[in-house]
């Protein structure tokens, strides 16, 4: 018998949900920083075996308040993880609050998948703590199972895979076995530069940005050795931002290249090139045609 099935992970921004899923598929297929709203995009990750093939989704945190047309679509981006779901997973961790008429838990509820409460960071928390937070979710939403975990130290995240695949129906292979994502090398170099972006820029500047790979040359050396050329934008909403990025004489964009390049080398496992520009596209967050190019599709 062969099972598979889509898992969905949902949740707020900052909960883990990137984290988790790289602990599960045992590759690292989304950015992780501990700014919010670091995840834009909905990103498949496929583990597969002979006998089943798990294609989980991380989708990005749903924003209670949007302010961009960006911000929208990503939480549409999570509104169509309910449609294609065997099974979901919603993240939180203790501190959080809901309020009863809040939109996750209204589509948590009617749902004809099955839900899995996942209690992130446990690590952060006494176990009366965290099951004191268990019994309140439990009176919310009617959880088919539920989990106490560290996705970052990988603390109950065997437990958690293994209720996984004995939920997930009988099912056929979705993706080759050796395939990892659904997205191409262009987009993870993308997200890669773009997380450098968030852990080196402050307040509004790294939430400004995106990244478009203009140019991905495999090559070679003079020595023979595989080489990869990569010209990228960086792109920003306002004017002000450009000269941020940029830094006085440049300093700031040689230090995110270096940071970016060691990086995709190592995701890439070759010899990289790395050219970075900058660009100014006002207001591209509320711009449809910006959106479309960068990849939000509806």
């Amino acid at each position: 018998m062969h099972k598979s099935g889509f898992v969905n992970i949902i949740g707020r921004p900052n909960v883990g949900k990137s984290t988790l899923m790289n602990q599960l598929v045992g590759e690292r297929m989304s950015i992780i920083t501990n700014k919010p709203q670091t995840t834009r995009h909905r990103i498949f990750g496929i583990l597969s075996a002979d006998d089943f093939q798990i294609v989980f989704s991380d989708t990005p945190g749903f924003i209670r308040q949007p302010s961009y047309r960006m911000q929208e679509i990503m939480n549409r981006f999570v509104g169509s993880s309910f449609e294609d779901a065997d099974l979901m997973l919603f993240v939180t961790e203790t501190g959080e609050e809901y309020g009863a008429d809040d939109p996750l838990l209204e589509r948590m509820k009617s749902t004809g998948a099955p839900v899995f409460l996942v209690l992130n960071k446990s690590d952060l928390a006494t176990e009366e703590q965290a099951q004191e937070v268990v019994d309140q979710w439990k009176n919310l939403v009617p959880f088919t199972q539920t989990f106490t975990i560290s996705a970052l130290k990988g603390i109950g995240t065997a437990e958690l895979l293994e209720a996984i695949l004995g939920a997930l129906p009988e099912g056929p292979e979705y993706y080759p076995k050796d395939q990892l994502t659904d997205r191409p090398e262009r987009f993870f170099v993308s997200e890669i530069i773009r997380e450098k972006i968030l852990e080196l820029y402050h307040q509004e500047v790294p939430y400004s940005c995106e990244v478009g790979i203009e140019e991905f040359q495999e090559t070679e050396t003079k020595d023979g050795a595989p080489l990869a050329r990569i010209r990228a934008e960086i792109y920003v909403a306002r004017k002000t931002h450009k000269p941020i990025i940029i830094g006085k004489g440049g300093e700031a964009i040689k230090q995110l290249g270096s940071e970016a390049r060691k990086a995709i080398e190592a995701f890439l496992d070759t010899k990289v090139f790395l050219e970075l520009h900058v660009k100014v596209r006002e207001n591209w967050r509320d711009d449809e045609n910006a959106l479309r190019r960068f990849g939000y599709q509806q």
